[in-house]
């Protein structure tokens, strides 16, 4: 028996229209999509604006152009979400990174948790 498969992300360096992240989660078939203008966030103190956008297919994981990159890929784990909140762990390239994708009611905020992985 195979262990179930873990879903994927991916994190895309997009230059148009105008410079900004999309973050992308495996979830249900698609990739949940939101683009990040200021990138990811590297301080707890500090959310990043995330824009709902439209879901992706899954074959949109390893897509690049001449304006999108691929600046992490990966798998995420769930770590406790509800209708509001989705609180998860990005194994990228360069290790793990909790984060919290939070619904304000127009938008997202992506929140950097303090309790990170391994600490």
């Amino acid at each position: 028996m195979s262990a179930p498969s873990r879903p994927s992300f991916v994190l895309h360096d997009h230059r148009k229209p105008q410079p900004h992240f999309d973050l992308r989660l495996e979830a249900d078939g698609v990739l949940r999509s939101w683009a990040v203008p200021k990138g990811l966030p590297t301080d707890p103190r500090r959310d990043r604006l995330a824009v709902p956008v439209d879901d992706h297919e899954l074959d949109h994981l390893t897509y690049e152009d001449d304006e999108k990159t691929i600046a992490d890929i990966g798998w995420w784990e769930d770590e406790g979400s509800n209708d509001k909140r989705l609180l998860f762990t990005l194994h990228g390239r360069d290790g793990s990174v909790r984060y919290a994708l939070i619904d304000t009611g127009s938008d997202w905020l992506l929140h950097r948790t303090k309790d990170q992985p391994g600490h």
